[in-house]
């Protein structure tokens, strides 16, 4: 956009792009966006100034990915947004170097974010947005959201970048009881876990279920509260569907999985098999830290000195089929898949650490943008003109673009809403300011920020020719028969 156009004819703002949602990967976007003044930007979330997972903020957590995952420091590591630079700021410089931390506090990824967020004039918050859609006369997205005073605003977008995040999921068995109010802060999920942590510390018995890392630090965290002599404090049962409470997959190949080029082997392959190694590959993205693993055996052992009961349970192999009231609590009724066996237990109180998933958000599904106060007609809603696919979720290419009906000139690009078209690393912190430079430079139509062409030694895939893999010495094949087909792999 050039300066003598910011606004619409109609006084209304137009942008460049705008993005709904500011977690950390749309914050990503609105930082290495900063490096482009000809871009007209603008961030907007509901919330009234940055959080991330405040739930799971607890003392001694840390981020499972380096400090190196910024949000821009692995496409520009000179960026002024970066987590160094947060630290010169806040003369942390010299104790973080003592620390000789790679992962660091979880609440202090939160602090630094919240610190980006100040000091972009981009991010705006206290801005619901209720209604997005397409403006086909105009040629432009229409965003219509709600200030902290209860005014409607509109803004125009040529571009727009969803970054609303991910829900709790919780078992089906559990999702009546979540929803009655009379079972707050003792059925919940563990978004919420430390907004309630002290009532459920108070609890005699606190059912766990999940076997990723909030799981397991929540269960680490309550048999924290039970005292020295092993007497007060929850009884902590931790269950989980998974065959074994297993560790993360953490070795130096098998990080690869998050790169580039796991991407684009990834999204050649056939739709029925990316949803099949999604399913296959949890350990990569679902697994519990080896460390947290540690710290809990650690504490089981420590509990159990001279003979005493751990006032502990882990049961892996478990799924949830039934979650009943009972007096001063709940009845569980669990199967466990190798045995194929019922049974069945009372809890105080269930805390549901089952993840997040991609939802479709009201806002697109709205009724039709309204733009009376222009007296121009208005924006069809942006739901109807989205290319589902099949099972309701987005159509994302290489570039992160939504696929949108023919008839919509502006673009939508999408933040981890696509672990079905690009993998297991759609979620990770390790891939968000890659991702977003690739989304920045497809913005801006011009390479802001290089992005590497390859970032593993693994080949993932069968090798193409010439390409390395082959002894030097050896001829190379007559021929060679590719499994994937050459329009895949483009």
């Amino acid at each position: 956009m050039t300066e003598s156009e910011p606004e619409s004819a109609f006084g209304t703002p137009v942008y460049d792009l705008v993005g709904v949602g500011i977690g950390p990967f749309n914050l990503s976007l609105a930082a290495l966006a900063d490096g482009a003044p000809e871009l007209r930007t603008l961030f907007l979330d509901a919330k009234p100034a940055f959080s991330w997972h405040p739930g799971l903020l607890m003392e001694g957590t840390t981020l499972q990915v380096p400090f190196l995952a910024d949000l821009v420091t692995m496409v520009d590591p000179t960026s002024p947004w970066s987590y160094l630079n947060y630290l010169r700021h806040h003369d942390r410089m010299f104790p973080f170097f003592f620390s000789e931390r790679f992962h660091i506090p979880r609440r202090e990824y939160d602090a630094y974010c919240r610190w980006v967020t100040e000091g972009l004039t981009s991010c705006q918050f206290d801005a619901y947005v209720h209604r997005l859609g397409w403006d086909a006369r105009r040629e432009l997205f229409v965003v219509v959201h709600r200030t902290a005073d209860g005014a409607l605003t509109r803004v125009l977008a040529r571009q727009i970048a969803l970054g609303v995040g991910t829900n709790p999921v919780v078992p089906e068995p559990l999702r009546p009881l979540l929803a009655d109010t009379a079972h707050t802060g003792r059925v919940l999920h563990s978004a919420d876990y430390r907004t309630h942590r002290a009532r459920l510390a108070a609890c005699d018995d606190v059912t766990v279920i999940g076997a990723g890392q909030s799981g397991a630090e929540v269960a680490l965290d309550l048999l924290r509260h039970q005292d020295g002599a092993g007497a007060g404090g929850p009884y902590v049962r931790w269950l989980a569907r998974t065959n074994a409470f297993a560790p993360m997959e953490y070795s130096k190949i098998g990080l690869e999985h998050f790169t580039p080029d796991y991407i684009r082997y990834f999204r050649a392959l056939p739709e029925d098999r990316r949803e099949q190694l999604v399913r296959e590959q949890w350990q990569l993205y679902k697994g519990v830290s080896d460390e947290t693993l540690g710290e809990l055996h650690d504490e089981l052992y420590e509990r159990t000195i001279g003979g005493a009961d751990p006032r502990a349970a882990l049961h892996p192999g478990v799924e949830i089929v039934a979650a009943e009231p009972a007096d001063r609590g709940y009845v569980l009724t669990c199967r466990h898949a190798q045995q194929n066996a019922l049974f069945e237990f009372r809890t105080s109180a269930i805390v549901s650490a089952t993840g997040y998933a991609a939802s479709r958000p009201a806002f697109l599904d709205g009724e039709d943008c309204e733009d009376g106060e222009e007296g121009e007609g208005g924006a069809q809603g942006l739901g109807t003109l989205v290319d589902w696919d099949a099972q309701g979720r987005y159509r994302v290419d290489g570039d992160y673009r939504v696929a949108l009906d023919p008839g919509v000139s502006g673009t939508l690009y999408v933040q981890n809403a696509e672990m079905h078209t690009h993998g297991v690393g759609a979620p990770d912190l390790t891939l968000g300011a890659w991702r977003a430079a690739t989304i920045l430079n497809a913005v801006a139509g011009r390479t802001v920020l290089r992005v590497p062409e390859r970032a593993a030694w693994t080949t993932f895939g069968v090798p193409r020719p010439g390409s390395g893999g082959a002894h030097p010495d050896l001829p190379a094949p007559a021929s060679a028969h590719s499994v994937v087909s050459e329009e895949n792999v483009r």
